[in-house]
This record gives structure tokens, sequence and C-alpha cells, in this order.
């Protein structure tokens, strides 16, 4: 897959996880606050849901490019000696 469309892809399944996480935590919440009759079923389902949408999500980082860049930099400032901004040295 070429890189421009392999970054489409992400943002598209990133997109689709992100609505289906907001559209399981709304169900959910909206049947608890409310106090309206769901089916328990359905509440589990959309409680599955909301993982379900979370590994979407990180299957399009993945794919789009945005995973990798995210983790090399949070190494980079973290661990990196050359990248500190403030360097430890014990006593």
């Amino acid at each position: 897959m070429k890189r421009k469309k392999a970054f489409i892809f992400g943002n598209i399944l990133m997109g689709l996880g992100m609505a289906a996480m907001f559209i399981s935590l709304a169900y959910v919440l909206l049947g608890h606050v409310f106090n309206l009759e769901l089916s328990e079923i359905l509440t589990g389902v959309a409680l599955m849901g909301l993982f379900v949408g979370a590994l979407i999500w990180l299957a399009g980082a993945s794919i789009g490019g945005r995973e990798q860049v995210a983790d090399k930099y949070w190494w980079l400032k973290n661990y990196d000696e050359r990248y500190r901004r403030k360097k430890h040295r014990l006593p």
C-alpha cells in the first residue's frame, strides 16, 4: 500500500474507531443516567463495542503511521540523554 493511501486508510479507521467508542459510551451512559429500560444484552454489546472501537482506532494509528512517531518521540524525550531538557546526575 502506498504511503498516501495507507495514511488515508489509517485516518478512516481511526475515525470509525472513535465513532464506535463514542456511540457505545453514549448508549451505556444515557441508559444509566436517564434510567431507561434498555436491554441488558445490548448494554453488554455496547460495552464490548467500546473496546472494539479502541482496537480499530489503534489499528488505524498503526497503519497510518502515527503510532510509531509518537512512540519514538516519547522514547527520545524520556530516555535519550541527548534530547533531555533536564540532566539528571547521580551524586
